[in-house]
C-alpha cells in the first residue's frame, strides 16, 4: 500500500473553521484527521503542501517512521502549526491502518479497557452572568451529562482579574448549589491569570470541590505551576497548548498536574499522545484530552480513551451528531453523558469530501481581550 495524495479541507462550521486532512492510498483506503490550531487554518494548509512530497509514495502503515520524518525532517523541530498538521496526518494514518485490518483503532492500541467514556460539555463559556450559567448547567444535568464546565468570566472585551475572580466565585457557589454534589465541575481559567491571582482563585474555589482547575496560569513558563501547587489543594489540569512530549516533561516529572490536557490534534496525533499517556501513568496523572474541535477530533479522542487505563474525562463541547453532520455523517454515539465504543473500523466515522467543499473557509480571528488600562491580555 502506498500514499497517493494528501488533501487539506478547511471547513466553515457556521461559527468557526475546522481543519481536516484526508490521506489517500493506492488500495482505495482513505483516512481522515483533524488539526487543532484554530485561527491559523491557511498556514496549516500551506504545511500540508510542504508535507505532500515527502509522504506521497510512502507506506502508510509506517506510522512511527512517518511521524519522525515530518517532525524532524525540516531540520527545525515542528512548531505548533506544523505539529497540528502532523497530528491530522497521523490520525488519518491510524484510520487507514484500522480500516485495512478491519478493526477499530482501540483494538490496535491494546483493546478496550472500559465500556464507555465519560465527557463534559461546554456551558455558556466566559460570560459574567450567573443565572444563565446555572440554567445551562441544570439543562446539562437534565440531559444526562455527569459534568459541567465553564471558564473565567469576562466583561465584554474587558478582563480585569479582581472583577473576574469575584464573578467566578459567585458562579461556582451558585452552580454547586444548583447541580448538587453528584455533578462534577470543571473550571477553565484559560491561561488568563498571573500566579498571585490564580492562587487566590484556586484557594477560594476549594470549598466548591472542582474536578479540576484548568490552565490557571500562562503556559510558557511551566515551572510557575509549582508555585500554584504549593498554595492550593484543588486538582490542576494543563497541557492543551503543548505540541510534543518534550513540552510535557516538566509537568509530568515534577508532578505539577493531576490531569494532562493533551490535544491529539496539536500534540502530534495518536502516536505522540499514547507516549505521553504512558508517561503520565507512571505519575498517576489522568488524561483529560483537550477537544474543543470537530467530530473527527472527538472520534480520535474516544479511540485513545477507550484503550488507556489512566483516563479521567473527555472534553466534548456538544453532543456528537449535532455539528457538521453532512461533512461527517457517521459520528460516535453519545448516551447519558458518555461516548460509546464504535464497532466500525478505523476511527469509526465517515467523511464526505463533497460536503466539506460546500463549506469553504471563512476568515475569522479569535477574540482579543484587554485590561481596564487598555493593555492586551490572554483570551
Amino acid at each position: 500500500m502506498k500514499i497517493t495524495n494528501v488533501e487539506a479541507f478547511p471547513v466553515w462550521g457556521g461559527a468557526r473553521n475546522f481543519f481536516f486532512v484526508v490521506v489517500d492510498t493506492d488500495e482505495g483506503i482513505s483516512g481522515v484527521g483533524e488539526a487543532g490550531i484554530t485561527g491559523r487554518e491557511l498556514a496549516s494548509a500551506a504545511v500540508v503542501e510542504h508535507f505532500k512530497p515527502i509522504l506521497i509514495g510512502q507506506d502508510p502503515t509506517r506510522i512511527e517512521h512517518l511521524w519522525q520524518v515530518m517532525f524532524r525532517g525540516g531540520f527545525f523541530p515542528a512548531g505548533r502549526i506544523a505539529a497540528g498538521v502532523i497530528s491530522a496526518i497521523d490520525i488519518a494514518l491510524w484510520d487507514i491502518r484500522g480500516k485495512a485490518l478491519g478493526v477499530p483503532i482501540y483494538d490496535l492500541l491494546g483493546g478496550l479497557v472500559r465500556d464507555r467514556v465519560v465527557c463534559y460539555p461546554h456551558n455558556v463559556g466566559h460570560a459574567m452572568d450567573v443565572e444563565a450559567l446555572v440554567d445551562s448547567c441544570l439543562a446539562s444535568k437534565e440531559e444526562g451529562w455527569k459534568f459541567v464546565r465553564w471558564g473565567l468570566p469576562q466583561d465584554g472585551e474587558i478582563l480585569e482579574p479582581t472583577t473576574s475572580i469575584r464573578a467566578a466565585l459567585r458562579q461556582m457557589e451558585a452552580v454547586r448549589k444548583a447541580v448538587g454534589d453528584d455533578v462534577e465541575i470543571c473550571f477553565d481559567v484559560h491561561t488568563r491569570l498571573d500566579p498571585a491571582d490564580a492562587i487566590q482563585l484556586c484557594r477560594a474555589a476549594e470549598q466548591y470541590r472542582p474536578f479540576f482547575m484548568e490552565d490557571p496560569v500562562r503556559s510558557e513558563n511551566q515551572s510557575t505551576l509549582r508555585l500554584i501547587r504549593q498554595h492550593t489543594s484543588v486538582p490542576i489540569a494543563a497541557g492543551e497548548q503543548f505540541g510534543n512530549k518534550w513540552e510535557f516533561r516538566e509537568l509530568i516529572e515534577n508532578d505539577l498536574i493531576d490531569y494532562a490536557r493533551i490535544d491529539l490534534c496539536i500534540v502530534g496525533g495518536i502516536t505522540e499522545a499514547r507516549k505521553i499517556a504512558g508517561w503520565c501513568e507512571t505519575h498517576y496523572i489522568k488524561l483529560a484530552l483537550h477537544n474543543p474541535l470537530g467530530p473527527v477530533s472527538s472520534a480520535a479522542c474516544l479511540q485513545l480513551n477507550l484503550a488507556t487505563s489512566n483516563f479521567g474525562v473527555q472534553e466534548q463541547p456538544r453532543r456528537t451528531g449535532t455539528v457538521l453532520t453532512d461533512v461527517v455523517p457517521v459520528q460516535p454515539e453519545w448516551k447519558d453523558g458518555y461516548l460509546l465504543p464504535p464497532t466500525r473500523p478505523g476511527l469509526g466515522i465517515e467523511f464526505d469530501r463533497d460536503a466539506a467543499r460546500k463549506h469553504p473557509f471563512q476568515m475569522r480571528e479569535l477574540p482579543h481581550l484587554r485590561r481596564l488600562d487598555g493593555s492586551f491580555t490572554n483570551w
